[in-house]
Order: structure tokens, then C-alpha cells, then sequence
């Protein structure tokens, strides 16, 4: 089986999925990036599909940038401006052509982490 890539949000200040969080997906080479996905989480936190499915899998250095500030807008979670976080850069690597990477995020108004998930 060939590789691909899953990601979800979950919500930490709340204890629920974050649904309606825009994510995009950038590979990097060098010092250039190409956006290659963009999908926004379903009522589960995910994305439908995976963000990058089998056919598109390449192994390399990927971005996932995570727009939490537009869904903690519109979750009511911060009055703030600027936001303490409002685009969340994830930078990472794949190397297994044939591994499902997953990389979650786990989420509040003023903090972030993130793990290798399966």
C-alpha cells in the first residue's frame, strides 16, 4: 500500500471536534513551497478525505498551516486583536512511501500540540 496523509482538530477549550477549520498543505523544497491541498474539517474534525490521498503521496517536507483563528472567531473564543494564535504552521517530514502519516492538532485560544498520530 502506498502512503498517504490524515489530519483532524480537536477543540480543547470546548472538548469537542473542531468543525469548519480551514487547513491548507504546502510541499516544501528548499527555501520554495506549492500549495497542494486545501480542505476544511468536517463535524468530526477531519477532513472527508485524506489531505493527501495515495495517488498524490510523495515522500518530502510538507506544511500544514491550521487557520485557527477564523474558527475561534466564529466559535466565540477570543475577543482579542491581534489573536495570540491565529494561523498555525505545522512543518514536518515524510520518508515512508508506504506509511499513513497522521498529524492531528489539538487546539485552544492560547495554546497548540501536535503528535504523529496513526
Amino acid at each position: 500500500m502506498a502512503g498517504y496523509l490524515t489530519t483532524h482538530v480537536l477543540d480543547t477549550a470546548r472538548g469537542c471536534p473542531a468543525a469548519g477549520l480551514k487547513i491548507a498543505l504546502s510541499r516544501l523544497s528548499g527555501t520554495t513551497s506549492e500549495k497542494i491541498a486545501e480542505a476544511v474539517t468536517n463535524e468530526d474534525g477531519r477532513t472527508d478525505t485524506p489531505i493527501l490521498p495515495v495517488d498524490d503521496f510523495e515522500t518530502g517536507t510538507y506544511e500544514l498551516v491550521f487557520f485557527a483563528g477564523d474558527y475561534l472567531r466564529a466559535t466565540g473564543q477570543t475577543q482579542d486583536d491581534p489573536l495570540f494564535l491565529d494561523e498555525v504552521p505545522i512543518r514536518f517530514g515524510m520518508s515512508d512511501a508506504k506509511a499513513h502519516y497522521h498529524v492531528p492538532l489539538l487546539l485552544s485560544p492560547y495554546g497548540y500540540s501536535t503528535y504523529r498520530g496513526s
